[in-house]
């Protein structure tokens, strides 16, 4: 029986309550606990438009909608699972390095605990600090990137850290098993051809946009499982990589993405990889009419939750 588990709507209205996701408890342990759903409001890092420091808490109030079963994966998550939310990530604003290290310390203990953090950002930058803190407990890992960008840019105006360099500076890190790793749905203009090949450069396997349309979900599910195979993985989803006219609150839109529903579908076909994070980032609440992109991301975040309970009725019906 799972040690906690959202609010009953049919006893506390979806209105009212302190917003967290998913009605989950607020509280900051890592005891009984699977996964952690857990904030981190930054946006220093980004080169645009910012605001996705908001991104958290639109995820949160939207997420009140959301309830237990999964009917697309025919999983009940909290017959299988425990989970918080955790609150946020300490951070400096203005300071991404002094950002960073704090996401890092303070995110690092629940990894180390065993709990799975699925991470609601904040810009993409804020990925090099959480992968810091799940590879220093499992090593390596596999990234599975969904993303309109590569974001494996060496620096800009001169600077080594924003939401363009991070998985550039994972791979220099050590943090990355690139061999193991999928970049998805690539696409828009570029200042030149070397944007996109600096990441297969560094040896990231990259399906653009319009390959991945071409090929099909369920070719692309099957590219990524084989590419990731039994490694430990980290899942990062920039809600750009879904089209504007299904996520428009976002800060680097790029037209011609994945529809949302073909974004749900490729989530869901992760399922039985081993994951030992993700995070869903750059939602910028300002931008975003009727809530459209904040309901995709905590969707998104559902999904994630319902991998890893998933994955234990797996192991449950096995044993």
């Amino acid at each position: 029986m799972a040690n906690y588990e959202p609010v009953d709507s049919l006893e506390s209205p979806r209105f009212s309550g302190v917003r967290t996701f998913m009605r989950l408890p607020h509280v900051e342990t890592t005891e009984g606990i699977d996964f952690a759903i857990i904030g981190v409001p930054f946006d220093t890092g980004a080169t645009y438009r910012i605001g996705a420091r908001f991104g958290p808490e639109a995820i949160r109030s939207i997420s009140a909608l959301l309830r237990p079963h999964n009917a697309a994966l025919d999983v009940s998550i909290f017959d299988y699972c425990s989970g918080v939310d955790f609150g946020d990530l300490p951070v400096v604003p203005g300071y991404i390095e002094d950002s960073f290290k704090r996401i890092e310390q303070s995110l690092f203990p629940l990894v180390d605990r065993g709990v799975i953090p699925i991470l609601l950002g904040g810009d993409h930058s804020v990925t090099l600090p959480e992968l810091r803190a799940v590879a220093k407990k499992h090593g390596p890992l596999a990234l599975v990137q969904f993303d309109s960008h590569t974001d494996t840019w060496d620096e800009y105006f001169g600077r080594l850290y924003n939401h363009g360099t991070t998985f550039r500076r994972g791979v220099e890190e050590g943090l990355i098993l690139v061999d193991r790793s999928i970049q998805v749905g690539m696409r828009g203009s570029l200042y030149s051809k070397e944007d996109l090949d600096a990441a297969k450069s560094l040896g990231f396997e990259v399906i653009t946009s319009i390959d991945g349309q071409e090929m099909g979900i369920d070719n692309l599910i099957r590219s990524i499982r084989q590419r990731v195979g039994e490694a430990k993985v980290f899942v990062s989803f920039d809600i750009d990589f879904v089209d504007p006219a299904f996520a428009p609150g976002t800060g680097t839109i790029e037209v011609g993405g994945f529809t949302s529903a073909e974004a749900l579908r490729l989530v869901r076909g992760l399922g039985g990889l081993n994951f030992t994070g993700f995070d869903v980032v750059e939602l910028l609440p300002p931008y975003d009419r009727s809530q459209i992109t904040a309901s995709l991301a905590a969707n998104i975040a559902y999904e994630f939750i319902s991998l890893i309970a998933l994955r234990k009725k797996k192991i449950a019906g096995a044993q």
